[in-house]
């Protein structure tokens, strides 16, 4: 299978993702957003800096996008490394892979992009393969599982967010803003509530986080913008592959069997929503090329 520029950028995306959580479940002992704060300062810098660079603009032109964009993400993450504080994380990793599911619903609204029938059924029977490789803690606190579908909620926004800059701005200012919003926020916690100072290796994870993390946000915005929501949004659960590959390399963590028949359901909803796309689009006229790149702002 030959697959669309979209779809190579989203598995791109997921493996520095998953990547990024080997080197956050290497830091314990450090507290979330601290190591939210270490990213950001990292992702800041480098978007900053390969924006001039390439004499592009770093503040955009779209303010009101890109803030929403930027608020958005910065939510969920926050949210999201919550639960995994406060639930397994095999429970907290599930409820999150629902973000791609509310992306598509969400786009149905925000940025008019329909769902075909069929699709439900792939994206039904992926979820479906998640539950069943990761399982889900019935004993989860109800508030902790409404934070953890919000954060799911606020991905869904934070991606039509950046559906809608598509063609208005480049990928790199729509990646700046992410950064941009969430280091105030996790710098006041960490010097006013609470600072754990990292120590040996600990720097070399912390800064393997925000170079992986800068990594994944490039390609997903990429993916985004690139094509339609629904047919890259169902990629995003690949990622469950590279966390029990990544899980055994480099954890030694040993998996049922059955987690091996919910990866093979993951992979079946997308590859059989990749196939009913390209099938689909195979009979569909042929739509205007698009160019390979946002043209640059000028400084």
């Amino acid at each position: 299978m030959i697959f669309s520029r979209g779809v190579r950028y989203m598995l791109l995306s997921t493996l520095c993702f998953a990547l990024m959580n080997v080197c956050v479940k290497l830091l314990p002992h450090v507290p979330a957003l601290e190591i939210i704060l270490f990213r950001s300062l990292i992702s800041v810098a480098l978007s900053y800096l390969t924006l001039r660079l390439l004499r592009i603009r770093p503040w955009g032109s779209n303010h009101l996008l890109l803030i929403s964009r930027g608020t958005t993400g910065a939510l969920a993450l926050m949210l999201y490394f919550g639960t995994l504080q406060q639930m397994p994380l095999a429970t907290a990793v599930t409820i999150q892979y629902l973000a791609p599911i509310f992306t598509a619903i969400l786009g149905i609204f925000i940025v008019r992009e329909p769902v075909r029938p069929w699709q439900w059924l792939f994206f039904l029977l992926s979820f479906a393969g998640v539950l069943w490789a990761e399982g889900v803690d019935a004993r989860v606190e109800p508030l902790w599982l409404g934070l953890g579908v919000l954060s799911a909620v606020f991905s869904g926004l934070s991606y039509n967010s950046i559906r809608r800059l598509k063609g208005r701005e480049h990928p790199l200012v729509v990646v700046f803003y992410f950064p941009m919003v969430a280091l105030p926020i996790t710098a006041a916690y960490c010097l006013l509530v609470k600072w754990v100072t990292p120590q040996g290796l600990d720097w070399l994870w912390l800064g393997l986080t925000g170079v992986f993390t800068q990594g994944a946000q490039v390609y997903m915005t990429k993916a985004y913008q690139a094509e339609q929501l629904a047919k890259v949004a169902n990629w995003n659960y690949l990622g469950i592959l590279y966390a029990l590959g990544f899980g055994l390399l480099f954890f030694g963590e040993a998996f049922p069997p059955g987690a091996y028949a919910g990866m093979t359901l993951v992979l079946a909803g997308v590859l059989l929503n990749a196939w009913y796309l390209a099938r689909h689009a195979r009979r569909a006229p042929l739509p205007v090329p698009e160019p390979d790149a946002i043209p640059a702002t000028p400084r």
